[in-house]
C-alpha cells in the first residue's frame, strides 16, 4: 500500500518538471486547469472578501488575474512544489504572499482568510479529510471554500480509481483519487463545514461552494 508521502513526492516531482511549460502554449494536460478561472472569478463576484488563499496555486496564474481585478485585496498562494512557488514569486505581485506548504496542514493561523480557492489539486490529496479540517481551521467564520475538481459516481468512479490512477502513477503523475459526491459531502460535514452548492460542470468536473458556519 502506497503512503501519503509517496503520492506527495510523486506530485512534487511531476510539477517540478512541469513548471516551465505550465503557462506556455505547450502546457498539454495542464491547460485544463485554466478552464476553471473564468467561473471562479464569476463566483467571487457573489460576495466581498479581503483575504483569499489559493491552495495548489501552481505558478500563481489565478492570483495574478485577481490582483488586476481586485488590486486592494490580499492574496496567499500555497503549493507543495517549491519550484512552482519560486516561479510565482518572480512575478512580484503586490499584496501577495507565496508559500510552500501542504494542503492537508495549511501553514496559517486559524480564522485567517475570507475565501479559499482550490482548483484541480484536490485529486492529488491522499488524506482529503485533513484538507477539509485544515480549511475549517483557516477560514474565518462565515468564510467559504470554492472547490473545483473531478467528481463522478458509480462504475465510472471505480474504473478511474482502479484502472486509470495506476496508469497515471506509471507515467509520473501524482494523482491519488477521484472522489464521488457522497464521499465529498460526508467529509465536508465531518469537518464542521456546510455545503451550500455542488454541481457538475464540464463533464466530470464539479463546482462546490462550502462555507464555515458563523459570522
Amino acid at each position: 500500500m502506497k503512503t501519503a508521502q509517496y503520492y506527495k513526492a510523486l506530485s512534487i516531482k511531476e510539477f517540478t518538471q512541469a513548471v516551465n511549460q505550465y503557462e506556455s502554449s505547450d502546457a498539454g494536460v495542464y491547460k485544463t486547469c485554466r478552464k476553471n478561472d473564468e467561473e471562479i472569478l464569476e463566483e467571487l463576484k457573489n460576495e466581498d472578501f479581503n483575504t483569499l488563499l489559493d491552495v495548489g496555486c501552481a505558478t500563481g496564474i489565478l492570483i495574478e488575474m485577481l490582483t488586476d481585478i481586485y488590486p486592494d485585496r490580499f492574496y496567499i498562494g500555497l503549493d507543495l512544489t517549491p519550484k512552482m512557488i519560486e516561479f510565482a514569486k518572480e512575478k512580484h505581485l503586490s499584496h501577495t504572499q507565496f508559500i510552500v506548504g501542504d494542503a492537508e496542514d495549511i501553514p496559517l493561523e486559524k480564522n485567517n482568510v475570507d475565501v479559499i480557492v482550490c482548483a484541480e489539486s484536490f485529486h492529488h490529496y491522499p488524506n482529503p479529510d485533513l484538507f477539509f479540517n485544515s480549511v475549517y481551521r483557516v477560514l474565518k467564520p462565515g468564510g467559504r471554500l470554492i472547490l473545483r475538481d473531478y467528481c463522478c459516481n458509480g462504475i465510472l468512479n471505480i474504473l478511474i480509481n482502479h484502472l486509470l490512477m495506476p496508469l497515471c502513477h506509471l507515467t509520473g503523475h501524482g494523482d491519488v483519487a477521484v472522489y464521488n459526491k457522497k464521499r465529498i459531502i460526508n467529509m465536508v460535514e465531518q469537518a464542521g463545514l456546510k455545503l451550500e452548492s455542488i454541481q457538475n460542470v464540464h463533464g466530470l468536473k464539479m463546482h462546490a461552494v462550502i462555507r464555515k458556519p458563523g459570522r
